[in-house]
């Protein structure tokens, strides 16, 4: 759900956000309601692009 908070503070849709990391986007959907949880390597990753877009949004 981490994630999600991100995606919604750096002002992404889901299909923004599916395209831009290009993963399906089925996956961006599951893990936003809390069905499926991505890698955490891949979580943190994600996470510092958001953060560095949410900086740049500013």
């Amino acid at each position: 759900m981490e994630i999600k908070r991100y995606r919604q503070k750096a002002k992404l849709t889901q299909k923004q956000f599916s395209e831009l990391f290009e993963i399906p986007i089925d996956d961006v959907k599951s893990w936003d309601v809390g069905r499926r949880k991505p890698p955490v390597w891949a979580e943190k990753l994600i996470i510092e692009k958001l953060e560095a877009i949410i900086r740049e949004n500013k």
